[in-house]
């Protein structure tokens, strides 16, 4: 199976507007387009019945005590952990493509609703939920795709990893709300094939 994207090449910088934060020289970070990026797909296997597209970032700080601190910054070497951007499941057997825009247009504060989302798939709640937990502003429960927004002072460039699953069913056997290790979890012993693309994003101006 091939993964393909209009929206940024193999291992190359996604553009802002498919961020959820972008660069500000005044105030580090201000909220972007948060478009979700077009996807395109080939060599299905035969006996796939469904997709599900998982993004991820494996670059995300394992320690918070100097995410985001005047004066600081999250060093290079501190070990890191995975940040789930896009859970979505039950993508049905025929689609090839998914448009820019056509799951996230726009930045929504305490997050959009699901699980339910179009062409009758399901999303499940990605890493913001847990992120603006202690936000009295923006604390909610964060379905489906919210872009990159990286620590502004993180000396690493991260990476997100985009991966779509070909599945033997068509509904993925998870209920009620879920998050991203939850629904691989359950998809482990029904994936035929899968492709990834990865694309680098950074808030850090020395990074630019």
């Amino acid at each position: 199976m091939k993964l393909s994207s209009s929206s940024f090449a193999d291992g190359q910088k996604i553009p802002e507007d498919f961020a959820f934060g972008i660069y500000d020289a005044s105030y580090h970070v201000s909220l972007g387009k948060n478009l979700n990026p077009h996807f395109g797909w080939t060599d299905v296997p035969e006996g796939a019945r469904s997709f599900a597209l998982i993004c991820l970032d494996p670059d995300a700080p394992s320690k918070g005590d100097d995410v985001n601190q005047e004066n600081r910054s999250v060093p290079a070497n501190l070990p890191r952990v995975d940040f789930y951007h896009w859970v979505l499941v039950d993508l049905p057997a025929s689609l090839r493509e998914i448009a820019v825009g056509e799951f996230s247009n726009e930045v929504t504060p305490r997050g959009k609703a699901g699980p339910t989302a179009p062409h009758g798939a399901r999303r499940g709640t990605n890493d913001y939920t847990g992120w603006f937990a202690n936000d009295n502003d923006m604390r909610g429960e964060y379905f489906g795709y919210d872009g990159p927004c990286p620590p502004w002072n993180d000396e690493l460039v991260h990476r997100y990893v985009f991966t779509l699953y070909a599945l033997d069913v068509e509904r993925l056997p998870i209920e009620g709300h879920f998050n991203g290790a939850a629904a691989l979890a359950v998809m482990e012993g029904h994936i035929l094939a899968q492709a990834s693309l990865t694309g680098t994003y950074s808030l850090n101006p020395k990074l630019l």
